[in-house]
């Protein structure tokens, strides 16, 4: 009798707990920017937070507090290829992503994440020129106009204008950046100022775009990003004062920033380097431009926009120093590994 007491009171406990478990039974994850990941049921995306639920009640993330979702059930190719696009091994996430059967049923959350990694990952490779510019921007437009609460709506504008200015269409460029101004997020804001310098300077509106970098510069933000973007605004600043005919300025204020360069930070350290050349270049100092565009050409080769502005650079420079045959080569490499580039 006492036998079947203990059966009983146990049988009775593995039914509590299945009960208390089973709404949550559904196991999703927010791996945050920082801290330990949180697991639980995503009940709601926005384009602005994420809300999920667990046995510890709801809770709301930030866009700028997340590092990545992962789903209950995702197909393992989502897993691998979102990670692996984190992790801008894009080659590899493309041949991850390509192998996701979007026939078969999936949560609309799943298939939303698992369209926004392959338009990523596409335009990326397009960016870097392995891919079409023209066919990614389609990908990443149909993305952003169907899923437009989507945590990655940011990002995907953000992509957008990256892909308008590798067209040439630098004011769409700037409508695409915008969007960023919207975010509830200061570092986003004051990137929408700092893109859109890019834009304006690349569509050779020097005087607007130190503007923007100016602006940029004077934000008040206490941050990791923020302070990249400010850094960086400074070298569009730079830039910009070359093209407006003032160079010892220009040259002044990128020694500034090579005397703190960290050389570790490949992508502040390439974007110093041009601006450092198209200085030079301002007071016609053309040689010293050339050796400022090999730093870039030779150290910093893993950033493709930098290292495709660098060589374009170099073919107009080698001539000028006396080695034409140097801008064949430079020609050459521009030609093969960023076929649609535009300046």
């Amino acid at each position: 009798m006492g036998r079947a007491i203990v059966r009983m009171l146990a049988f009775v406990i593995v039914l509590a707990l299945a009960s208390s478990s089973s709404a949550w039974a559904q196991v999703d994850r927010v791996v945050p920017a920082k801290g330990p990941t949180v697991i639980g049921k995503i009940t709601e995306i926005k384009r602005d937070s994420v809300t999920l639920e667990s046995n510890a009640g709801k809770q709301t993330f930030a866009i700028d507090k997340i590092g990545s979702l992962v789903f209950d059930g995702e197909p393992p190719q989502l897993t691998s290829g979102r990670r692996a696009a984190l992790e801008g091994n894009f080659e590899q996430a493309e041949q991850d992503l390509s192998r996701i059967e979007f026939n078969k049923p999936m949560r609309e959350f799943v298939k939303a994440d698992a369209l926004y990694y392959v338009a990523r990952t596409e335009a990326a490779l397009a960016l870097a020129g392995r891919g079409d510019v023209a066919e990614a921007m389609r990908k990443m437009r149909g993305f952003a106009g169907a899923n437009q609460q989507s945590i990655h709506f940011y990002n995907a504008a953000k992509t957008m204008g990256d892909l308008a200015i590798a067209e040439g269409k630098y004011e769409e460029a700037v409508r695409f950046y915008t969007f960023l101004a919207n975010a509830p997020v200061p570092e986003l804001k004051i990137e929408a100022e700092y893109l859109g310098g890019v834009a304006k300077l690349k569509q050779g509106n020097a005087a607007e775009a130190d503007t923007s970098f100016t602006r940029v510069i004077g934000a008040n933000v206490q941050s990791e990003l923020g302070a990249k973007l400010q850094t960086l605004a400074k070298t569009g600043k730079a830039i910009a004062l070359a093209q407006q005919n003032k160079g010892p300025q220009a040259v002044e204020l990128v020694n500034s920033l090579i005397a703190e360069l960290n050389p570790d930070n490949s992508e502040i350290a390439a974007q110093v380097y041009n601006a450092q050349g198209a200085s030079l270049e301002a007071i016609g100092d053309n040689e010293g431009a050339v050796l400022a565009y090999l730093h870039t050409h030779l150290m910093f080769s893993g950033q493709p926009s930098a290292h495709a502005e660098a060589l374009s650079r170099l073919i107009e420079l080698w001539p000028k120093v006396g080695n034409p045959e140097r801008a064949n080569e430079a020609r050459q490499e521009l030609q093969q590994r960023y076929p649609g580039w535009k300046k």
